[in-house]
């Protein structure tokens, strides 16, 4: 009958104790703070523009280039950096995974024991003399017991931990997506800078060509007498000039394929194919799809990490709060004693004589500790209010990057037009002196002039379609495209999947995309339970 009644006890407390696990959260829910959004963008009436279509994912394919395209596509896949990254979401699910197992009771062991005992016979607990007891002054014992702990989440706490581990999960996921846009980009300007020292390196050596006819011409005059050493120094002096930018050309090349290589996750000396064919600067799309600046909310990937970080630390107030307040705990144990004392035998340990249990409901509260408590709250409600303030400027300079990126590809496409036809005008002079230079008829100061005008405005024009070409990879970066291409994929490759799965279980949470972002705004932090 005893036992019935501490049976129907027990089961009593706990059912009062899970209904009270899910009554308050104590703390602020998180809402998404104001972002100085507006309209449209100020470029947005440019005829190359288009506001109202959506970025292009995959952007690079827009410029038509299937070495850029490969390119980008291999650093997904080897680029190690953004391997570390991966595995820092893998990490902060399996931080979220703890955090759920808070949930649950907190200490949960399982205990046993096989003990002699020899007590001394000048102890307290030894018969004084004159006394009838009589004591075995040594005693054999084994024990069997599985205890545990529970303090109940009445105010929330572990509930409010478990939103800021989840928040700091996207937030990983967004640092993530952040990193593979900068990839992306990180990649597709240095293959342009190639691309752009390579049309440098060609025009160099087309004036060479050209420079070195002139110099046999200029000698040839000299030496019958048709014009001054003068001529032939000049022309020697435009030559060695234009041949001294060769090296610093090559150079450039060979800094550029390493850095290509380093980004896809190769030595230095091993540099990616398709390299060598100077195929010239990749020509950008006749119209870009730029969207509306709200959609930067969710399409950057650094603007939504601000706001998941500013998430994890509003929970966190809650945290800190719900120490203000008495905690609530199950303690209990069960198991089986046996000695050899008397009658007892060591064998009865599993017998229903040799059960026994303890179950202690308990609270604890921190009477003395307020202002210490209160002060670790401010503490919390201080950093959240920073990362509140550090969102807004995450989302000034968004927005900011955005205009300067549209500012500069539209001058810089604007500028490619005049230098072109500056450039074709620049040749025909050129040739024009040097034919008239052959024929007598001027100076070579005339064709040094044309010469240099030449080299300087196919230069120009070579710069300004690189800025043309790198300003549009800074605006899709700018406008955060490029990381929706790993949606639904693992965050680490097979390999090192392989690699971890020989050391630790993992279960499904190594193979599947842990942190599906969803609008907190709209679904608040979502409690999601990993494989455990």
């Amino acid at each position: 009958m005893r036992a019935i009644r501490f049976r129907s006890s027990l089961w009593a407390a706990l059912a009062l104790s899970l209904l009270a696990a899910g009554c308050m959260k104590v703390g602020p829910d998180f809402k998404r703070p104001d972002a100085p959004v507006y309209g449209e963008w100020q470029e947005s009436g440019d005829k190359t523009l288009r506001p109202g279509a959506a970025v292009q994912n995959e952007w690079w394919e827009a410029f038509g280039d299937p070495t850029l395209a490969r390119l980008v596509r291999d650093s997904f896949d080897q680029n190690l950096p953004l391997r570390e990254a991966g595995l820092r979401v893998i990490a902060a699910r399996a931080q979220l995974g703890i955090a759920v197992g808070n949930l649950y009771p907190q200490t949960q062991t399982a205990s046993g024991g096989y003990t002699f005992e020899k007590i001394s016979h000048l102890s307290p607990s030894w018969p004084q003399p004159g006394t009838s007891a009589s004591t075995p002054d040594a005693v054999w014992q084994n024990t069997l017991a599985g205890n545990a702990s529970w303090e109940i989440d009445f105010w929330g706490k572990y509930r409010r931990s478990i939103e800021s581990a989840d928040a700091s999960l996207r937030a990983s996921a967004a640092d993530y997506d952040n990193a593979l846009v900068s990839l992306a980009g990180d990649v597709a300007t240095a293959y342009l800078d190639l691309r752009i020292n390579q049309e440098e390196l060609k025009i160099a050596r087309q004036n060479v060509t050209i420079q070195t006819e002139g110099l046999k011409i200029a000698e040839a005059r000299y030496r019958f007498g048709a014009t001054s050493e003068r001529d032939v120094q000049q022309a020697r002096t435009m030559l060695l000039s234009t041949e001294a930018t060769i090296p610093g050309f090559e150079s450039a090349i060979k800094k550029n394929r390493h850095a290509l290589a380093v980004l896809l996750g190769l030595p230095p000396d091993t540099a990616p194919e398709g390299l060598d064919d100077a195929s010239g600067i990749p020509a950008p799309p006749w119209e870009i799809g730029v969207g509306v600046p709200a959609e930067l909310l969710r399409r950057r990937p650094d603007v939504r990490a601000a706001e998941y970080a500013a998430m994890a630390q509003c929970a966190k107030i809650g945290v800190a709060k719900a120490d203000l307040f008495p905690s609530f705990s199950l303690v209990g144990s069960v198991g089986f004693l046996a000695s050899d004392v008397g009658a007892f035998r060591l064998s009865d340990l599993l017998s229903q004589q040799g059960f026994m249990a303890q179950f202690m409901p308990q609270f604890t509260w921190n009477l003395f500790n307020y202002g210490r408590i209160m002060n670790n709250v401010r503490v919390q409600d201080a950093k959240l209010q920073e990362l509140l303030v550090r969102y807004r400027q995450v989302v000034l300079t968004a927005l900011k990057e955005v205009e300067d990126a549209l500012a500069g590809y539209i001058g810089a496409s604007a500028q490619v037009v005049s230098l072109a036809q500056a450039a074709e005008a620049a040749k025909r002079s050129a040739e024009l002196a040097f034919i008239q230079y052959s024929e007598g008829k001027t100076d070579y100061t005339t064709v040094l002039v044309a010469q240099q005008q030449q080299l300087k405005q196919q230069d120009d024009l070579v710069t300004m379609q690189g800025t043309v070409a790198t300003t549009l990879v800074g605006l899709y970066r700018a406008l955060g495209g490029g990381w929706q291409v790993r949606e639904g994929l693992p965050y680490v490759p097979e390999e090192v999947r392989r690699e971890m799965e020989k050391r630790t279980w993992w279960g499904r949470q190594i193979k599947e995309d842990p942190a599906k972002v969803e609008d907190p705004a709209r679904s608040g932090a979502r409690l999601y339970v990993p494989d455990l």
